[in-house]
C-alpha cells in the first residue's frame, strides 16, 4: 500500500496510515486480537500505551487496518490471520513436550510436529505442563482461543490422573467442596474412582478452569503425589482412541462449530488442509481418518500409558465415568447457545446416554 502524504506548516509530511483509509478495514483490537495476543479489551490497553504501530505509526483507539498494512507490537511484526476462515486441530500431547514456541533448553515443543499455515499462526487453548499428556487444542483463531480458555466461558476439562497413596471419602470429599491454594479457592466439579490395583489407584476429575498444575496442586494438598496425568476431554470434545501419542487430526466442520458454540462465537468457515498436509496426517493416523472427536467416548481410556500394565482397568472400574458418562458434557453443549452449540449437545446427549455405565469401550484414549 503507497505511503499517503499530508502537508503540515507548509511542508509535506507522512499521514496517519489509518486515516489515509477512513472507513476501510477492520478494527484494529479486533485484527490483534485474532491474532492471538490476547483479548480485545487487552489489546485496546495496549493501543492506549503506544505499544502499536501500523506502517510504521502510533496507533490510536479506533484504528482500523487494511489488508497488506504492517502492524508492530513492541517493535515485533504481527502475522495476521483471515477473519472468515479458521483451521483447528486436535493433538495428542506426549509427556516431554513443552507449550512454548521455542524452548530455551531446546526441549522438543508442542508445535515441532503441527502443520504450516499459510495465514496466521497456531495459537494453543490453554497448556498442559512437560510432565502431562493428552488433548490439547489449536486454533488460528485468537478470539476463539481465549473465549475457550476464559473462565466465564466454564467448560469442563476432565482429567485422568493416577494417585499415589491411599485416598479416603474425607479427603474427596475435601477436593469437592474446595481447597485454598497459594492463588485462591480450587476444586474438583466431579470425581470418580477409576480401579487400580495396590498403591497406585486412578481417577477421573473434572476441572471448570485451566490454572497452572492445578490438578497436581490440588491432590497434593491432601497429601498424595500424581504419578501420572492426561487429559482427555476439552468440554465437548474426547481425544479420539487413533489419534496416539504424538499425533494430530484437522478438525471438520462440525468439530470447528462444536468449538464456536462452546465459546458463543459466530461460526467460522473451517479451512480444509492442503494435500500435503492430508497425506501427512494419513500418513501419520491413517486413511480412515478419525471418529468420536465431539461427545462421545472414543475406546481405550484407562489405559493410560500402555507401560503402565493397567490396561484398561481405570475404564473397567469406572461405571459411570466422570462427567461424560452421566450426560453432563451433553449439557456443555446444550448450554453454549443456539445452532452448533446445541446440535452438539445434543449430539454428545445421545452418546453419553448411550455410553454411560457400560465401562471399558467407552472412554477416551
Amino acid at each position: 500500500m503507497g505511503s499517503a502524504k499530508a502537508r503540515k506548516g507548509g511542508k509535506e509530511v507522512a499521514a496517519d496510515p489509518a486515516a489515509a483509509v477512513p472507513g476501510k478495514g477492520e478494527k484494529l483490537h479486533k485484527v490483534l486480537a485474532r491474532s492471538g495476543l490476547g483479548s480485545r479489551r487487552e489489546m485496546e490497553r495496549w493501543i492506549e500505551q503506544g505499544r502499536v504501530r501500523i506502517d510504521g505509526h502510533e496507533a490510536k483507539l479506533g484504528d482500523r487496518v487494511a489488508e497488506g498494512q504492517r502492524l508492530e507490537v513492541d517493535g515485533r511484526t504481527v502475522v495476521t490471520a483471515s477473519a472468515a476462515e479458521v483451521r483447528c486441530l486436535l493433538y495428542h500431547k506426549p509427556v516431554g513436550e513443552v507449550c512454548s514456541r521455542k524452548d530455551p533448553e531446546g526441549r522438543p515443543t508442542v508445535f515441532d510436529r503441527l502443520p504450516k499455515v499459510k495465514s496466521g499462526r497456531w495459537i494453543s487453548v490453554g497448556r498442559l505442563d512437560f510432565n502431562t499428556s493428552g488433548l490439547l487444542l489449536f486454533t488460528t483463531d485468537g478470539e476463539l482461543a481465549n473465549a475457550l480458555m476464559h473462565p466465564a466461558a466454564q467448560i469442563e476439562r476432565e482429567y485422568l490422573v493416577r494417585v499415589l497413596g491411599e485416598v479416603t471419602e474425607e479427603q474427596m470429599q475435601a477436593l469437592r467442596e474446595g481447597v485454598l491454594l497459594d492463588d485462591g479457592i480450587a476444586r474438583f466439579s466431579d470425581i470418580q474412582p477409576g480401579g487400580g490395583e495396590g498403591a497406585n489407584q486412578w481417577y477421573y476429575v473434572v476441572l471448570m478452569e485451566g490454572r497452572n498444575r492445578e490438578v497436581r496442586r490440588l491432590w497434593e494438598s491432601q497429601g498424595l503425589t500424581v504419578s501420572r496425568l492426561k487429559r482427555v476431554r476439552y468440554g465437548d470434545l474426547f481425544i479420539p482412541s487413533k489419534i496416539k501419542k504424538g499425533q494430530y487430526q484437522e478438525l471438520g466442520e462440525k468439530e470447528v462449530a462444536t468449538l464456536y458454540g462452546m465459546a458463543n462465537l459466530p461460526v467460522k468457515e473451517a479451512v480444509a488442509p492442503t494435500p500435503g498436509d492430508r497425506r501427512r496426517q494419513e500418513r501419520s493416523v491413517g486413511k480412515r481418518g478419525v471418529r468420536g472427536v465431539v461427545g462421545r467416548r472414543a475406546r481405550g481410556e484407562g489405559r493410560g500409558d500402555d507401560r503402565d500394565g493397567n490396561r484398561g482397568k481405570a475404564s473397567r472400574n469406572a461405571g459411570s465415568g466422570a462427567a461424560g458418562g452421566r450426560g453432563r458434557s451433553a449439557g456443555a453443549g446444550k448450554d453454549a447457545g443456539t445452532g452448533a452449540g446445541k446440535d452438539a449437545g445434543k449430539r454428545a446427549g445421545k452418546s453419553a446416554r448411550k455410553g454411560g455405565g457400560r465401562g471399558p469401550g467407552k472412554r477416551a484414549s
